[in-house]
């Protein structure tokens, strides 16, 4: 497992598989360690990923000033493993809340980044709303599912601000795409894996500009490559097109019957639309 220092002498760690051009992946949680991410589904028979381990979490070590784990803080520590690769310039994949931090890097080194790859993307970097019925609507779309009545309610109960601690826990099938043991599991590992000091920080108080940050984004000369789940709650597909628009080069891909985590939703649909990644914006998988 190969290390490397940030700025501030924190060691961080990171995790090289798969063959093919680099792809350097951001995870999110907010701050979980990048082991979830796994080989994203098999795309590590196109791309090599560098899985990079945010302070605190994984493998890496924990910094001296929790303050360090706000987002906008972290954009050095990716330009560090940049620069401890030796890439003169970057495809850079953000999930989730990571795609903040994604985002931020490409605002502040535009010259690093090559591509930049989003999949169900955190808004608060760019400050986009998303409505109660923008993910009651999402939600709906479940409403076969055995387990939906009661996870609506709890929904319902969340997006109204009146949730019990016991809400959160309900709504976890609508993250995914299939609802079922090995889902189970993924989602109890999740709890193992976050470090919820590091998550409540990550986004506090001037982490982030969104409007400084949109307007630096409609500059940005990259390709951008938007991968929205159908299904998604967390990131439902009308906010993600307002996203996608953000930038000049964008491209978005609704994957259909996937949650938040779609490349364990559907492996081929989701390696087919990344693998195209290294030469041009992705054109949508089958059936998108």
């Amino acid at each position: 497992m190969p290390t490397f220092t940030a700025p501030d002498g924190t060691t961080l760690a990171y995790h090289v598989t798969g063959e093919g051009p680099p792809l350097l992946c951001i995870p999110g949680g907010p701050m979980q360690g990048s082991v979830y991410l796994g080989d994203l589904g098999g795309l590590t028979a196109h791309r090599t990923l560098i899985r990079l381990d945010l302070r605190g979490t994984g493998r890496s070590a924990v910094p001296r000033d929790p303050a360090s784990y706000r987002c906008d803080r972290q954009v050095g520590d990716v330009e560090a493993l940049r620069v401890e690769l030796g890439l003169e310039r970057l495809d850079l994949l953000g999930h989730s809340a990571g795609a903040n931090l994604a985002v931020l890097y490409a605002v502040r080194h535009p010259e690093r980044v090559d591509r930049l790859a989003l999949v169900t993307p955190s808004v608060f970097a760019v400050g986009l709303g998303i409505t109660a019925e923008d993910r009651l609507e999402t939600a709906r779309l479940r409403r076969e599912e055995p387990w939906f009545a009661p996870a609506q309610a709890s929904l319902e109960a969340i997006t109204s601000g009146g949730a019990k601690p016991a809400d959160w826990d309900a709504v976890a099938p609508f993250w995914f795409g299939r609802w079922d043991d090995e889902a189970r599991r993924f989602r109890a590992a999740e709890q193992r894996q976050r470090n919820d000091e590091a998550a409540a920080l990550y986004a506090s108080d001037g982490a982030f500009e969104p409007d400084a940050t949109r307007a630096a984004l409609a500059d940005l000369p990259s390709p951008v490559f938007v991968l929205a789940g159908a299904y998604d709650i967390a990131a439902p597909v009308r906010v993600m097109k307002e996203y996608a628009g953000l930038f000049p080069q964008a491209r978005l891909v609704v994957q259909s019957g996937s949650g938040h985590f779609p490349w364990r939703d559907d492996p081929d649909a989701f390696v087919a639309a990344l693998a195209a990644f290294p030469g041009q914006v992705p054109a949508p998988p089958p059936g998108t």
